[in-house]
């Protein structure tokens, strides 16, 4: 029989990388995590610094199958594997960088209620 984890391409449970870095967000994630936690933004909910295999996503809306990724130069290495990965699995990825988020956080928010609304 198999696992439930089996049958989940994210997991509830904590990992922990997951954990280290919910304690240790960037300006940018803790600002951004500001205006989008307790369905602060149209009603969906997001969680942060979400399991999904081997990687860690910043945010994720389950509802909408969206996640939202602010990078400063963490993901700069990324080879496409990670995105290619995610979206393979129907997910839908939108990255903002650090500075996008901290200078201009409502057109931000604007990109991402569009695209929960696509």
């Amino acid at each position: 029989m198999a696992s439930y984890g089996a049958f989940r391409q994210h997991s509830r449970m904590p990992s922990p990388l997951a954990r280290k870095l919910r304690q240790t967000p960037t300006d940018a994630e803790l600002r951004l995590w500001s205006r989008l936690r307790r369905k602060q933004l149209d009603g969906y909910r997001f969680r942060r610094q979400q399991p999904f295999g081997r990687y860690v996503v910043d945010f994720f809306c389950p509802e909408a199958k969206l996640i939202v990724e602010v990078d400063g130069g963490q993901h700069a290495d990324d080879t496409g594997e990670r995105t290619r990965w995610l979206e393979s699995r129907g997910y839908r990825l939108m990255r903002f960088w650090n500075n996008n988020v901290l200078a201009n956080t409502e057109g931000v928010l604007l990109k991402i209620r569009e695209a929960l609304r696509a």
